[in-house]
């Protein structure tokens, strides 16, 4: 058997009793009361920028929202022409090879850009919404969806 420990004067069980000293230290209540403040002033200080960017944002959504009607229509315009167009052109031997794989390539654009009218629809639908609504999980959603959507867009525009 080990022997048992014997107490300090004035210090029970590893524990100061010096109670009577007041402590000096920060109170952690302090701090973030003081840091919950700075906040706040900060938000106060920059509200009309953040309102700004919110009604930008929901301007910009709007903005998509009728390119992508007007793409989606004209797109589809497009693709009933080529529908048509494509198999005679490719009978036809006067037709340059590099037309037909040209107007073959954007018969394939236009039908992608029709296949993913629902998804690209309810994407810009559920961002605007979140906006209206300050819903941050509805727009941390779909911020890799919008990533893939400037993708692809960019991956069309010719080279600059």
């Amino acid at each position: 058997m080990s022997p048992t420990p014997v107490a300090k004067a004035g210090v029970k069980s590893g524990v100061s009793t010096a109670a009577s000293k007041p402590a000096n230290y920060t109170k952690f209540s302090s701090k973030l009361t003081g840091s919950l403040d700075q906040i706040s002033k900060m938000i106060e200080e920059n509200a009309k920028m953040i309102d700004s960017i919110q009604e930008v944002a929901l301007e910009l959504t709007g903005s998509i929202g009728a390119l992508h009607t007007l793409t989606v229509k004209y797109a589809g315009i497009a693709n009933q022409v080529l529908d048509v167009l494509l198999p005679f052109m490719q009978k036809i031997p006067l037709i340059p090879a590099k037309l037909t794989a040209f107007a073959t390539d954007l018969e394939k654009l236009t039908q992608k850009i029709i296949d993913n009218q629902v998804t690209t629809n309810k994407t810009i639908t559920d961002v605007r919404s979140g906006l209206q609504t300050g819903d941050v999980s509805k727009l941390q959603s779909h911020a890799g969806e919008l990533q893939n959507l400037t993708k692809t867009i960019s991956a069309i525009l010719p080279g600059k």
